[in-house]
């Protein structure tokens, strides 16, 4: 699980003109080492842009201009799966190669906000919300900060989905709630009318989980949400959930519970029992 996190500020509304940009690197899930630099754009700065992250004419005026740092980007980027939350970096970044006639960097852009609506639908996908939610801390509006907050972001739904970072390209780009394909729930099953969702490794592949619970009855989503009638709990990965013993997904339900949802939380075993009982196992 290795890729490249970036984030920029700009001086004003064009998305050229870029202020700070900052990198965060990620091997094997974790944040490796980051990259920050002040963006001398020359250009004019906006009062409401300088209010949101304190970056003045004054801080750029000795710092390299984006046609200097281009090489240390491409350096960084070229050839890297590349993470942005929302497309308002990528193309900042196209724009300002575009701006001193340079190639755009050969990379794998991935969207981490549209990795958000899909990993946790009943949430806000901005990055100080998210963060908020899964108990991120960071420094908002410093190019790097950000970065890094959003390389943990996707650890962590990768981690709440057991949907693998080469997987999210295919992911992102279909429905909110799910595949078009998901298994249909077979309305004469035993279980049909239930809603359910899986969380943490499981004992064998998620897709295969969800044929078995579709076989019965079941309706399988993605997130926990006030529809949510089961939720199967597979083993955690404790390195994963960021110092919380149990998961996002985990945690939502409980709190959709105790505020009067009928939502079951079972075992990976108690699963199981459920489909020896109806013969499907």
């Amino acid at each position: 699980m290795n890729f490249v996190c970036v984030d920029v500020e700009t001086a004003n509304e064009s998305y050229d003109s870029i202020c700070q940009i900052g990198i965060a690197t990620f091997a094997d899930g974790k944040y490796l080492d980051g990259l920050v630099s002040f963006v001398n754009p020359d250009c004019e700065f906006l009062g409401i842009n300088v209010s949101i992250h304190g970056i003045s004419e004054d801080d750029v005026l000795d710092a390299p201009g984006f046609e200097a740092l281009y090489p240390t980007l491409d350096q960084f980027l070229s050839g890297q799966v590349v993470v942005c939350h929302t497309h308002f970096d990528r193309v900042s970044i196209n724009r300002a190669c575009q701006a001193i006639n340079r190639p755009l960097i050969a990379c794998r852009w991935l969207d981490s906000a549209r990795v958000v609506r899909r990993a946790y639908p009943e949430q806000r996908y901005g990055l100080r919300h998210i963060a908020r939610h899964l108990g991120i801390t960071f420094d908002h509006h410093n190019a790097l900060e950000d970065a890094r907050c959003t390389g943990e972001i996707l650890c962590r739904a990768i981690t709440d989905t057991q949907i693998a970072l080469e997987d999210w390209f295919n992911r992102v780009e279909e429905p909110i709630y799910g595949k078009v394909d998901r298994p249909s729930a077979n309305r004469a099953g035993f279980l049909h009318g239930e809603v359910i969702v899986f969380t943490g490794a499981l004992s064998i592949q998620r897709s295969a989980a969800a044929q078995l619970a579709a076989a019965v009855g079941c309706e399988v989503g993605d997130g926990v949400t006030k529809h949510t009638t089961l939720l199967v709990v597979g083993n955690q990965d404790a390195r994963m959930l960021n110092g919380k013993e149990i998961s996002s997904k985990h945690a939502k339900a409980r709190e959709l519970v105790a505020s009067g949802k009928p939502i079951r939380i079972i075992s990976e075993a108690d699963f199981n029992a459920l489909l020896t009982i109806s013969g499907t196992t």
